[in-house]
């Protein structure tokens, strides 16, 4: 029978009132059950219930109903290959004319105990995804009309839009919650390496670290051997975020270990290096590495002893020539029977010793040119009448002026090392 213009008029205001359910600050729960109680008001049924799918279970559970007894609602598991599912799923109303006879229904006894006679069921979706069922009941048999089909599609789609909008809400969330423990991880990663450089009488040390994203994998630290000696380490995880910054702490307390070994025993610099290596070894899995760089300067005796293990090689700047420092071996953490060299150099008054990790020449502007060596070179060369401090700044502002706001990939290390009395900038 058709329905009045008044009685249509009603209807219509009714659907439109569904939009407003899904806003303000209520649960998913909330929601649901008012849409169930909506669905059922608006139709003029008996019940209504809303299941969502569970991928792992291969199934559907109940979300929400409004007059069901508990004992349905515990009836039994509905499948996703129930016949009545299916078809939904596949985009179809499926109306159920008489559900004490139909052949498709899994459970008559209890459907015949509730008082339920027809049934409508029709699908929620998302992106095309199916993510649930409503279903519409009826103590009359062939009760859902076209009408109901409609009324119960949007519905449907108004839970699909209240469950989309409450998931996202919860990503956000766990999404600002893991910001905010990344944030303070930056935090107390930065406590480990030292906000300045220490004060060694006739060396003038700066460093700085820029790290890429909240934590890295850069490290580098001073170790201070008597009054005119120093240890002086960086060294760069291979990887990005929460991995490589657990492996950069685990590492920098075995170098800071084995650095108060070397000064308390006078252990020789390769022993230290074999059983670092062995450490990161044990540590490292298959694709991880670390790249190293060891070095003990020595103002008493105006030598610098390192290895390289795989790292940038650190620059030795003197009356504007440029040498690299790549006597070592293999990065660590890749073969425990590696062998390292170890180098001794010759220092004078005036020279530059300038270690770096990778990403300071990898730096890309726009163009996807990178910043490079030549160009770290012939800026440093620029400087060394300064002091290590001024080096340092200048060649992050340099490097910073080609790359322009272009975002970086890799953390950035940078220690300068001047030999001789401080130079103020």
């Amino acid at each position: 029978m058709e329905r009045s213009t008044k009685q249509q008029i009603e209807r219509d205001e009714q659907i439109y009132q569904l939009t407003t359910l899904v806003a303000g600050d209520v649960s998913l729960q909330e929601v649901l059950d008012k849409l169930a109680e909506a669905a059922v008001k608006i139709t003029g049924v008996k019940a209504c219930s809303i299941r969502l799918l569970d991928e792992d279970a291969g199934d559907l559970k109940m979300r929400s109903t409004y007059g069901l007894s508990e004992e349905y609602r515990n009836k039994g598991v509905v499948s996703k290959n129930d016949p009545v599912v299916k078809a939904a799923f596949a985009g179809e109303a499926v109306v159920l004319d008489d559900m004490r006879i139909d052949g498709r229904v899994k459970y008559k006894e209890a459907t015949i105990r509730e008082g339920l006679v027809s049934q409508l069921t029709v699908v929620m979706q998302f992106k095309g995804e199916a993510i649930g069922v409503l279903r519409l009941y009826s103590p009359k048999p062939k009760h859902f009309d076209h009408d109901d089909v409609g009324i119960a599609r949007a519905v449907a789609s108004q839970c699909a839009v209240a469950i989309t909008n409450a998931k996202l809400y919860s990503e956000a969330i766990e999404g600002a919650r893991i910001a905010e423990q990344m944030r303070l991880a930056g935090i107390v990663q930065r406590r480990m390496i030292p906000e300045k450089a220490p004060l060694v009488p006739g060396l003038d040390l700066a460093a700085a670290y820029i790290p890429c994203y909240d934590i890295g994998g850069d490290l580098y630290n001073f170790h201070q051997i008597g009054d005119d000696c120093i240890i002086v380490a960086i060294a760069d995880v291979i990887g990005k975020g929460i991995p490589a910054a657990l492996m950069m702490s685990s590492f920098r307390g075995a170098v800071q270990a084995y650095a108060d070994t070397e000064t308390s025993k006078n252990v020789a610099p390769e022993d230290i290096i074999n059983k670092i290596n062995k450490l990161a070894c044990g540590e490292c899995r298959d694709g991880e590495f670390i790249t190293f760089f060891f070095a003990v300067i020595c103002v008493g005796e105006m030598t610098v002893s390192y290895c390289n293990c795989g790292h940038q090689p650190t620059m030795l700047i003197r009356e504007g020539q440029v040498m690299e420092l790549q006597k070592g071996g293999l990065v660590l953490g890749v073969d425990p029977q590696a062998e390292y060299e170890i180098e001794t150099v010759g220092l004078k008054d005036g020279d530059y010793l300038l270690f770096y990790t990778d990403g300071l020449v990898d730096a890309a502007n726009f163009d996807g040119e990178f910043w490079g060596k030549e160009r770290l070179f012939e800026t440093a060369k620029m400087f060394t009448e300064g002091s290590a401090e001024q080096m340092v700044k200048s060649i992050l502002g340099y490097r910073r002026r080609f790359v322009g706001l272009a975002s970086q990939r890799d953390d950035t290390s940078i220690i300068g090392v001047k030999v001789g009395k401080p130079v103020k900038p």
